[in-house]
């Protein structure tokens, strides 16, 4: 049992009477058995929902054929995904902050399932207007996903274990991803006939109706608001706050404010935006050097977030045992830039066995990125919301994997794919220069390491 009896030095934003005469009582602060599965059932419904993210693109020219549209039209299919994001962060945050985690995962839930049976009213031709509507509404269920992980880490875990639940709710959004690239060219093959391919592409959309119906189900079932006990003195601490000490709007100003994060927040963006132009427009990439070899192009994918994912959960259990997020974050993101320049200037070299090691690298360092962010961002501005931060992360990244999905798909096209991925390669060295001017500002942690003094 642990006390919480004084209010850190490091965390501005807490109102001084309240969170002083609060932070006084006694609090008991303990681990819930129930956390993990919390974590992994989020970690499932994020999963089925990325892989409806990435499902079209990942066999890109098949859908095309299919739906009578241009590849360009596909990829906007993806990107619906970000440009949905970006108008709606803000009221999905407030709502994560005012009514709790637990009716976000409903509504996320809920949309993820309900695009997934949408979809299957769209296996004709003619009707592609109605797989629109169904990957938008998949797409607003992702707004209720992607600012959740470090909210329910922090809300769940022990200051010890922290990052590693984070890296575990992004796990499952990056397995989605890679079985996104991985199942589609498999279920659905390259065939002309448009009776065969309605077949092939209605399993698809069945199976995944299914998956996500149950964990829909599953979610009503199992999903808590919060555990019975703060699980850390840093949450003790945010518990102990009043209410009305709590403005979304000033949090939101507050943040705005942070330097560090606002240098977090682009170098975010520059990252993440670089790895969704990339699994975006990869099916592309790989079918030009490689004609006829969608089921490949499938696999370079899975290989790219495979990897990233071992990556995501390494670095997770690092940063708990390190606590090093300044340096952890630098030396990835500069691995990133080596892993997207090997990547560019092998593509070609006319060897897939090459191909498939460079994905890989990349995918280990760009993907393992993620958690990264989303952690240095709530320790860089606690006591504010995770859900708040990591939001704003989110929108920095959907706006940049927007410009740079629609800037390399137009370098690839005019000039070819080399230039496309030089044209990432830049970004990343800026974000790069960038990140090394963010000072280690550990909020969070200075909040737990003064009351275990107390």
């Amino acid at each position: 049992v642990s006390m919480v009896q004084k209010e850190p030095t490091g965390a501005p934003g807490l109102a001084a009477a309240g969170a002083t005469a609060a932070a006084t009582a006694t609090v008991e602060v303990r681990l819930s058995r129930r956390r993990w599965a919390v974590v992994l059932l989020f970690s499932s419904y994020s999963l089925c929902n990325a892989f409806q993210w990435i499902q079209y693109s990942s066999i890109n020219n098949i859908f095309a054929h299919f739906y009578e549209v241009n590849a360009f039209a596909i990829d906007w299919l993806s990107m619906s995904y970000m440009l949905t994001y970006i108008p709606l962060l803000f009221p999905v945050a407030w709502l994560l902050d005012k009514r709790g985690l637990r009716l976000i995962a409903l509504v996320g839930s809920a949309l993820n399932a309900l695009g997934a049976w949408v979809k299957l009213g769209s296996l004709k031709p003619h009707l592609f207007p109605v797989t629109v509507l169904g990957q938008v509404i998949c797409s607003l269920a992702q707004v209720f996903i992607l600012g959740m992980p470090s909210r329910i880490a922090s809300v769940w875990f022990g200051s010890h274990e922290v990052s590693t639940a984070c890296s575990i709710a992004v796990f499952g959004n990056q397995l989605g991803i890679a079985v996104g690239f991985l199942v589609p060219p498999v279920l659905v093959p390259n065939v002309k006939d448009v009776e065969k391919l309605a077949y092939h592409i209605s399993i698809m959309f069945f199976m995944t109706a299914g998956v996500a119906t149950a964990l829909f189900i599953l979610v009503v079932i199992v999903f808590k608001e919060k555990p019975l006990h703060p699980p850390s003195r840093a949450q003790a601490l945010i518990r102990s706050r009043p209410t009305e000490d709590y403005c979304y709007r000033r949090s939101i100003l507050q943040l705005l404010r942070n330097t560090n994060f606002l240098l977090l927040m682009v170098t975010y963006g520059l990252n993440t935006g670089c790895f969704y132009a990339l699994s975006t427009l990869l099916s592309r990439m790989v079918i030009r050097h490689y004609p006829g070899e969608e089921v490949n192009a499938g696999r370079i994918g899975l290989t790219i977030v495979l990897s990233g994912m071992v990556g995501a959960l390494i670095s997770g259990i690092w940063l708990d045992r390190t606590k090093t997020y300044k340096q952890t974050t630098l030396a990835v993101y500069v691995m990133s830039l080596v892993g997207m320049v090997v990547y560019t200037f092998t593509l070609s070299l006319g060897h897939l066995w090459v191909v498939f090691v460079t994905a890989g690298v990349l995918g280990f360092f760009m993907t393992g990125y993620l958690p990264l962010g989303f952690e240095f961002a709530a320790e860089l501005t606690y006591p504010e919301s995770e859900g708040t931060s990591s939001g704003l992360l989110n929108v920095s990244a959907q706006i940049f994997g927007i410009a740079f999905t629609i800037s390399q798909g137009q370098i690839m096209d005019r000039f070819g794919t080399k230039e496309g991925n030089l044209f990432l390669c830049s970004f990343l060295f800026l974000g790069t220069i960038m990140t090394a001017f963010i000072k280690a500002d550990l909020r969070r942690q200075e909040a737990n390491l003064d009351n275990e003094q107390t």
